[in-house]
């Protein structure tokens, strides 16, 4: 049986993530798409990614990690937005509930199709 999750519960088709309870570096890194120096600048960067690190200093990234390395990859590079903002997002997202954030991103969907539609009239 394949004991791998995707990342389309994301919104991340095709991301397959192993289903272990501690990474390495190298397979987030791998997983993520980015290299392992990029996720130890974002550890010092963001504050919600921050791997254990073992008895021999390795870091061990859970999959609450790898989630939130992937939340950082799309916010900086598909919404395109600067270090500072996502830190912002990610803070205000922060306390807010998840219904509440795919509600507000289901209106703006709306909204966006509703000024398309009126806009072929």
């Amino acid at each position: 049986m394949d004991k791998e999750k995707t990342g389309e519960m994301m919104g991340l088709p095709g991301v397959k993530i192993p289903e272990k309870m501690f990474y390495k570096i190298r397979d987030v890194a791998k997983i993520v798409g980015v290299k392992a120096h990029v996720l130890r600048y974002w550890e010092s960067e963001f504050s919600t990614l921050s791997p254990k690190k073992n008895r021999s200093g390795q870091r061990t990234y859970t999959r609450k990690d790898i989630d939130i390395a992937l939340e950082i990859k799309r916010l900086l590079h598909e919404e395109r937005f600067s270090i500072a903002g996502a830190k912002q997002y990610l803070k205000k997202k922060k306390g807010v509930r998840p219904e509440e954030d795919i509600i507000a991103g289901m209106r703006k969907d709306l909204r966006e199709l509703q000024e398309m539609l009126e806009g072929d009239v």
